[in-house]
């Protein structure tokens, strides 16, 4: 694999199992605006442009692996709950995920990294607080896909800069 693909990879199995050990220990934070979130949340919207930055560099095989190693770490290191519902959810938001980028790739990398991200935000965000048992209210859903996706536009943000500086250089 090229050095891209490891760091990708590197860097998206990190985000899972900080996201599940950092959820597990401090539970929700106020992520500003009065909105909250579980703790993870900035990790875990990192962690969907990752996702997609492994299939680029190394294939949707790669990516699902990364996904099955991020989840068997996150069971060792987190509840055993919180790592159930956590690798549902990631599993689920994260082939949804990989569906989405896959199909709009051919028009544009920003246009399928932000629409892939976009679904995988919603769809972890509902099975992960149904299934690890936190309250599904508007406030918290709301925190949730927020913090997604200031994590998202920070990933996406580092991407873009490190190609324009590639470019110049």
């Amino acid at each position: 694999m090229k050095k891209r693909a490891w760091l990708a990879t590197g860097g998206y199995v990190s985000c899972v199992v900080v996201t599940n050990v950092v959820t597990a220990s401090a539970g929700l934070w106020p992520i500003g605006f009065g909105l909250t979130a579980t703790a993870g949340t900035l990790f875990a919207g990192g962690s969907f442009v990752l996702r997609d930055a492994i299939q680029e560099a190394a294939g949707r095989k790669v990516s699902l692996i990364a996904l099955g190693v991020a989840c068997v770490i996150s069971a060792f290191m987190a509840t055993p709950a919180l790592a159930f519902a956590s690798a549902l959810a990631f599993g689920l938001a994260e082939l949804l995920d990989m569906g989405v980028y896959t199909k709009l790739r051919r028009k544009g990398w920003l246009r399928a990294a932000a629409a892939s991200n976009a679904v995988g935000a919603v769809v972890d965000t509902f099975v992960f607080l149904t299934v690890a048992g936190f309250p599904v209210t508007a406030a918290l859903v709301v925190g949730q896909l927020v913090g997604k996706a200031w994590a998202t536009v920070g990933v996406v943000g580092a991407v873009l800069a490190v190609r324009a500086w590639k470019r110049r250089g």
